[in-house]
């Protein structure tokens, strides 16, 4: 299928510093927000919150290793990833969403200097059962077998997409919301691979560890999410008086993406946007 086709990605508006891929480490002003974006996303799958945030902040996005321009880029497990992003980011405000979220935890335990504030939007701790982790990895790597047996497959990667935005956690979204054509810029192959080493199956729990989080924390998740809503709530008391969870009514797991509006309104409120 060509791009014509498929439809182009949306691009970021003009006069964002606006990155696809992970760019080498440099100096940061102290407005730079870093978004991070979830499984079978790209940089681009937040254009439309990175136009509603005007020019509150210094925005800069990243394609995750497994993802978009960084699809052949290889990482061992969850901690590499997130050395990779804050490697990116620099020192700034981590926005996450899901996976993205998940990496930007990993990235506030292991280096919390380079964390000011962090929003975890639909993220995890990890899995504290073990029969269920396990579980979850054995769910993750058949996804990943399906991806590398579609590769190479006429429409493999639309067909998985479209199954996998059948799920649901996003069956809800409109065609608008789910942003299919910046997620037809990720590869088969890389994705497989995002699963086998980021996977939450492999996620090792953190919730022992969340309480020495000392940056302003928000978790974010939206009203109809109630499974994630429950592990915010429990990761909010794990961490402390440092942390607040923010309910957005009327939306569900994919906040940012089906409220693009009312979750850049929330992160100049969480993250202030004077400057």
């Amino acid at each position: 299928m060509s791009s014509d086709e498929r439809g182009a990605a949306p691009q970021p508006p003009a006069g964002r510093r606006v990155t696809a891929g992970l760019p080498t480490p440099r100096q940061i002003s102290a407005r730079r927000v870093v978004l991070v974006h979830g499984f079978t996303q790209t940089a681009a799958s937040w254009h439309r919150v990175v136009a509603a945030l005007g020019d509150r902040y210094e925005v800069v996005t990243v394609d995750l290793p497994g993802h978009g321009s960084s699809s052949a880029r290889a990482v061992a497990d969850l901690s590499e990833a997130a050395s990779v992003v804050g490697d990116a980011g620099g020192r700034a405000s981590y926005v996450g969403y899901s996976l993205g979220g998940r990496c930007c935890l990993t990235l506030a335990l292991e280096h919390p200097e380079l964390v000011d504030a962090l929003v975890l939007v639909g993220a995890t701790a990890g899995i504290l059962d073990e029969a269920e982790r396990a579980g979850r990895r054995a769910a993750d790597e058949a996804l990943a077998g399906r991806l590398e047996a579609a590769d190479g497959r006429a429409h493999g990667l639309e067909d998985f997409l479209r199954d996998w935005l059948a799920g649901p956690l996003f069956a809800h979204l409109d065609a608008e919301q789910a942003d299919v054509p910046s997620r037809l810029a990720n590869t088969p192959r890389g994705l497989a691979a995002s699963l086998r080493t980021m996977g939450t199956g492999t996620q090792a729990p953190s919730y022992d560890r969340l309480a020495g989080l000392e940056m302003p924390v928000t978790l974010v998740t939206g009203a109809t999410d109630e499974r994630f809503g429950a592990l915010a709530r429990q990761m909010a008391a794990a961490i402390g008086p440092n942390a607040h969870h923010e309910v957005v009514p009327g939306v569900g797991h994919a906040v940012p993406f089906e409220a693009p509006d009312a979750f850049a309104a929330l992160l100049a409120r969480c993250l202030g946007s004077e400057p």
